[in-house]
């Protein structure tokens, strides 16, 4: 049997499931896993050093991402269902299909889940971002 190779944008993708929906959140269960689809990963060349990064996320019902910040500036565009939404020391939002969210660097997405129990949530997450960065890290919200 022949090892499984990843090419550059199926790890990114496998980063980010792993990031965005594979930690469990102390105390509880972990919720479901968010499904992850690298769409564009391209280095910007009128910008040095930074790449764009589009992905298609998907929360299956009552599907969230644990703390996580992204060092980057990201664009999530809702494409169906209804997320909850929110960035450390602003109010939690509710998007709906055509509602944009952003996040800049140094911003700790402390929300981010599928608002229903019951219908899966898709969105795309647009980065700007540092080429040689990754395009999410772990982090706990500050108390």
């Amino acid at each position: 049997m022949r090892p499984a190779t990843l090419r550059p944008g199926r790890a990114a993708s496998v980063a980010l499931v792993v990031a965005l929906g594979g930690l469990p959140i102390a105390g509880r269960a972990a919720p479901p896993e968010a499904r992850v689809l690298s769409l564009i990963a391209e280095r910007l060349p009128d910008l040095a050093g930074q790449e764009l990064r589009v992905v298609s996320v998907e929360y299956p019902p009552g599907g969230a991402s644990p703390p996580h910040r992204h060092d980057a500036y990201v664009v999530v565009y809702v494409l169906s269902g209804v997320l909850t939404m929110q960035v450390e020391g602003r109010p939690a939002v509710t998007l709906k299909p055509g509602d944009t969210f952003i996040e800049r660097p140094p911003d700790v997405h402390a929300v981010s889940r599928n608002a229903s129990e019951t219908e899966p949530a898709r969105f795309l997450a647009i980065f700007v971002k540092r080429a040689e960065a990754p395009a999410t890290a772990a982090a706990a919200p500050t108390p």
